[in-house]
């Protein structure tokens, strides 16, 4: 694999604008005003990269629509991380076929962290004859070149190439949301986690310009952006690779002092980056919540090591412990792997301790995938199945019960919250925790920060009132 990143310039950029100006045009001559649709598989991040080729795609005269059924045009941004997004993504794409049947012209695209796979583009190549082209993450900026080409050549177009990745400034972007917005500060990771497929398909850690961030971040606020939230594969690992002397800390400190009424939240942390300068900074401004995804994956220590995860329980537990101390509010939540190869009974009850010891608001919880290409996916797992399921079953349980009891000690506090939407007779809103809240109230509240009353909770959700102002 080659790790130079690839600055794309203004001028190839500006080139990638040309492509869209041909594709206007190719449609304007047909008298026809194209549809294209998006569908989004996996993290926060192919969310963000789905932005973008909407935006290109909007540059290029395409109206944006919510089902494949009728678009000239459908991307599928996948996800790699687990074998059954791969294989869900398989099925609806063998779906496509009816579309495209009733559809002939309908242009149909593969991209994000699958494309990124060998074996996937080999399969999408013998197999699957109806899809027009397949581009992994580092091909994204060239969208609409891959797209003309397959206008204007009537031929599949396959860029997969193995590279490092790139970094490209101003690419157009029409998000989903005008209240909240991603903002990726930096893209891949070096770490190798031993089950984890993203450093090969997303290539080697680059962080974006500190200038570039700030001003994205600028104008997202004076558009009436109120959350801000910071994407990269490990975000502490921001300003390594920069010529700058700027680290995810000093990043945090200068976006919250700008100016306007925001609010900034950022994954995911890795706990090998993560440490005191980080929490002080959060802890010491009003306007970074008070929320920490912090992934801890095992509570066994043996695990994490042939996990490569670079820490062991007792230095998780001091970072955890750090963080509340200078956070007493602190909502924590993370991510935990079930079922690692040679995971015994004692090493899963270890991991319950943990969860029990730190007590977090939610997890985010998985059985054990093994990814083609990793060093986990060798390595032996005598586990069966069956007590795989049995310990994610316990797990989940014992998370649940600890949810509850934390939502339960909402009831009656007031909290300020983002009014963000609605869900049938009810305004949903999030606490700077993120913890979702349920009220009556009218539209007219939705983008405005609101004190709420809890008056109730559940595993999963809080209900309450507007407080009296």
């Amino acid at each position: 694999m080659r790790t130079q990143t690839t600055v794309i310039s203004e001028a190839q950029l500006q080139q990638q604008f040309a492509f869209c100006d041909h594709i206007r045009a190719y449609w304007h001559e047909r008298d026809t005003v194209p549809k294209a649709y998006v569908e989004t598989y996996g993290c926060q991040q192919n969310e963000a990269d789905s932005e973008k080729l909407r935006g290109y795609l909007s540059m290029s005269g395409y109206t944006i629509i919510s089902e494949a059924e009728g678009a000239d045009v459908v991307v599928m941004n996948t996800c790699a991380i687990r074998e059954h997004a791969e294989q869900r993504v398989f099925g609806n794409l063998g779906a496509l076929t009816h579309t495209k049947r009733r559809h002939p012209a309908q242009k149909i695209f593969l991209c994000g962290c699958m494309a990124g796979e060998t074996k996937v583009s080999d399969r999408i190549k013998k197999s699957y004859p109806f899809v027009d082209g397949v581009f992994s993450t580092h091909h994204l900026w060239q969208f609409p070149e891959i797209l003309w080409n397959v206008l204007s050549r009537g031929k599949r177009q396959f860029y997969v190439e193995d590279e490092a990745g790139s970094i490209a400034e101003g690419i157009p972007q029409m998000r989903d949301n005008t209240l909240k917005a991603w903002v990726s500060i930096m893209y891949g990771c070096n770490n190798f986690c031993t089950y984890c497929i993203v450093p090969y398909v997303r290539g080697r850690e680059r962080s974006r310009k500190k200038a570039d961030i700030l001003a994205e971040c600028r104008d997202l606020i004076a558009k009436g952006c109120r959350e801000i939230t910071l994407l990269g594969q490990n975000v502490n690992s921001y300003g390594k690779d920069l010529e700058e002397n700027v680290d995810f800390s000093d990043l945090l400190a200068e976006i919250a002092a700008l100016e306007g009424d925001f609010l900034i939240r950022f994954m995911t942390s890795h706990p090998r980056d993560a440490g005191k300068k980080l929490f002080d900074t959060m802890a010491a401004s009003p306007k970074i919540a008070k929320q920490l995804h912090l992934p801890f994956q095992s509570g066994s220590s043996r695990v994490l090591k042939a996990m490569n995860r670079h820490y062991d329980r007792e230095k998780y537990l001091e970072l955890v412990n750090y963080a509340k101390t200078v956070m007493p509010d602190l909502v924590l939540t993370s991510d935990v792997i079930v079922g690692f190869p040679g995971e015994t009974e004692e090493e899963f009850e270890e991991t319950i301790s943990l969860i029990r010891q730190v007590h977090y608001d939610s997890l985010f919880t998985f059985i054990f995938s093994p990814r083609t290409g990793t060093p986990a996916a060798s390595m032996d797992d005598p586990t069966p199945k069956e007590e795989k399921s049995r310990r994610f079953d316990r797990l989940c349980a014992v998370q649940n019960s600890i949810s509850e009891e934390i939502h339960r000690g909402y009831v009656g506090k007031t909290m300020r919250c983002l009014v963000d939407g609605r869900d049938k007779d009810l305004l949903t809103a999030r606490t700077e925790g993120g913890r979702l809240v349920r009220f009556i109230g009218e539209d007219g509240l939705i983008g405005s920060y609101q004190n709420v009353t809890v008056t109730g909770a559940t595993t999963w959700s809080l209900t309450g009132e507007l407080a009296e102002s």
